[in-house]
């Protein structure tokens, strides 16, 4: 048996999906962007019961209401992980038994792209299952243990995201909202609104998209919406772009942004240029 290399052809002539966050205030219109996607091929993962929001969208959806439902339909999408153990989640003993009570699989190949709103919604509903797991509990007095409970968050939330992550030939997009908050030094930072720490924390390393739909206003003071989409911009808002397609600031339509992510590589110096100051800093004081 030789070693599995994995061409460059081959890689490039792989059927990738993007997988991204977007993140916006609460009203921003972020399930809207559903209007923007094409019906036939999108499937909505349904959290919240916004779907007031898309009235008259053509698409198919899903709406669990449970933890384990959230967990069953992500082995569902992504398949089975060959690394874990039968008695894990996302095992494929795991996708078997979800596949005997679904059907199989492949009922999921007419979709493109999964739209999950929200995973602020999704960490609600995971810490609402950990609370009743026996990590939730102390094991000298039978108390609620509450760094317990988000412990076990933090680890189901992320096992969810990773294995979303890994379902290559789909694309998966996670709507959240966006808190803006004051840091120690009463300063404006922005963080996403999901429980617990170690989500928001590591959520923007698992995905290759991170986008914050934001309120702009142009120059003559009147607003409109907008997608940052680079980590270094001047609002502080949380962003990144792995595919090195995009602008800082793109329109809010997430089907164009899907195609611009999927257009033609830029060269490799432009992704890996870099600028220097034109002007030395001002030094005068007062």
């Amino acid at each position: 048996m030789s070693l599995p290399i994995i061409s460059a052809d081959q890689r490039l002539a792989e059927r990738r999906g993007i997988k991204g966050a977007i993140f916006g205030k609460s009203g921003i219109g972020k399930t809207t962007l559903l209007l923007t996607m094409a019906p036939a091929t999108t499937l909505f993962f349904d959290l919240e019961a916004g779907d007031l929001a898309i009235e008259g969208w053509g698409g198919d959806s899903i709406r669990p209401r449970t933890w384990q439902e959230c967990r069953d339909i992500a082995v569902f999408i992504g398949g089975p992980n060959p690394a874990l153990r039968d008695d894990q989640p996302y095992s494929q003993a795991h996708f078997d038994a979800v596949c005997d009570r679904f059907g199989e699989a492949a009922a999921l190949d007419r979709y493109d792209t999964v739209f999950i709103d929200s995973i602020t919604v999704a960490g609600r509903l995971c810490l609402q299952w950990c609370k009743g797991q026996p990590e939730a509990f102390s094991d000298r007095t039978g108390r609620p243990d509450s760094r317990g409970a988000y412990g076990l968050h933090g680890r189901e939330m992320i096992a969810w995201l990773t294995h979303l992550q890994h379902t290559r030939a789909k694309n998966v997009w996670f709507v959240g909202i966006l808190d803006e908050k004051l840091d120690d030094f009463n300063r404006r930072m922005f963080v996403p609104q999901i429980e617990g720490s170690k989500t928001g924390n590591e959520l923007p390393g698992i995905v290759d998209e991170v986008i914050t739909m934001a309120e702009m206003t142009d120059e003559g003071g009147k607003p409109y919406r907008a997608f940052v989409c680079h980590t270094i911009n001047p609002w502080g808002y949380p962003a990144k772009d792995r595919s090195g397609r995009l602008d800082a600031v793109e329109e809010p339509h997430l089907g164009r942004l899907m195609d611009k992510i999927r257009g033609p590589a830029r060269p490799a110096a432009e992704r890996l240029a870099f600028g220097l100051p034109t002007q030395s800093p001002d030094t005068t004081t007062i």
